[in-house]
């Protein structure tokens, strides 16, 4: 009877090759993320007017201005983006078995990056760029941003889950209890990132010549209403770094960590983005370092809710 099993398929262990084809593309939408936020912060949204995909209804630009470099070349470097996204889910597909969960999360990356587009055109094509502050660009960019980082999260996992076949800590497997907390840490950070964007586009659109004014503004009944906004920001963050804490005091493992480490790191950033009054490179850098924590702490909420089947565990 012991020979039954012999006849079963055997488990496909992916490439260094590809694990490391993976984190570049995780580097490089991270880089699309950055350019992006530098599109909003230089007030380029509109610098290819309302037209899409074609800017300024050119497939290439002439004489363009400055904006227009700045929009053209966030839309190229999304359109790499594509290419990079689907020639990985392409070689997921053809290097592991079907089942495997790094399958999935290929999958979804495809999906959010369909919707990334699509949310991308919605705010061209509706106006909602450049100096547009209605209540309906504000909705729109909480949306784009979460999806942004709903794709980051796919493509995070796809990496972790492709270049470390074997990291899945055997309390994480045995405790159903975490699962809970993972979801809760995970929900929680994805409201602090929407509420993050809202508050840079305020400072973006709205900047205060001091700190004293700035937080007198938060407050004020006169302010834009994106300005008064901004106190949703740190709250949310408050509450999810409790979350974030609960899950990783629970686990303990070399990641929670880690995760812990870029968590305090990214706090005192948001207080030096505060007391600075937000300057463009201060903002990038606090966006560099949320997207780095965003994929470390997806990879320990996707070990804890989707752990590795015993079967690729024992091939490992």
């Amino acid at each position: 009877m012991a020979t039954a099993s012999t006849s079963a398929v055997p488990v496909r262990q992916p490439s260094r090759l590809l694990g490391a084809f993976a984190w570049v593309v995780v580097g490089y939408n991270i880089l699309v993320v950055l350019w992006g936020a530098v599109v909003r912060a230089t007030g380029s949204g509109a610098g290819c007017g309302k037209a899409w995909p074609l800017c300024n209804g050119d497939f290439v630009p002439h004489h363009p201005r400055l904006a227009t470099i700045i929009e053209f070349t966030h839309r190229s470097m999304s359109g790499i983006c594509t290419v990079l996204i689907v020639a990985l889910a392409v070689w997921v597909f053809r290097a592991t078995t079907a089942g495997d969960r790094a399958r999935k999360s290929a999958i979804a990356s495809v999906f959010f990056l369909v919707t990334e587009a699509l949310l991308g055109a919605a705010l061209v094509l509706g106006g909602w760029v450049d100096h547009n502050i209605s209540a309906a660009r504000v909705i729109m960019q909480s949306i784009h941003f979460t999806n942004t980082m709903l794709l980051l999260a796919a493509l995070g996992v796809t990496a972790w889950w492709i270049s470390r076949r074997d990291h899945t800590s055997s309390k994480t497997r045995a405790e159903g209890t975490l699962v809970w907390p993972a979801w809760i840490a995970a929900i929680s950070t994805i409201v602090v990132g929407a509420t993050g964007a809202v508050a840079a586009l305020a400072d973006t659109l709205f900047p205060s010549p001091s700190l004293r004014e700035a937080l007198a503004a938060d407050f004020a009944t006169s302010a834009p209403l994106l300005v008064r906004m901004r106190w949703i920001h740190p709250a949310s963050a408050l509450v999810g770094l409790c979350c974030v804490l609960w899950l990783a005091l629970r686990v303990r493992s070399k990641l929670s960590g880690t995760v812990v480490a870029l968590l305090a790191l990214q706090i005192l950033l948001g207080i030096v983005d505060v007391l600075t009054l937000a300057p463009t490179w201060m903002q990038i850098v606090h966006l560099l370092v949320a997207d780095i924590y965003w994929i470390a702490l997806v990879a320990l909420v996707g070990d804890t809710i989707w752990p590795a089947s015993r079967r690729a565990l024992s091939a490992a």
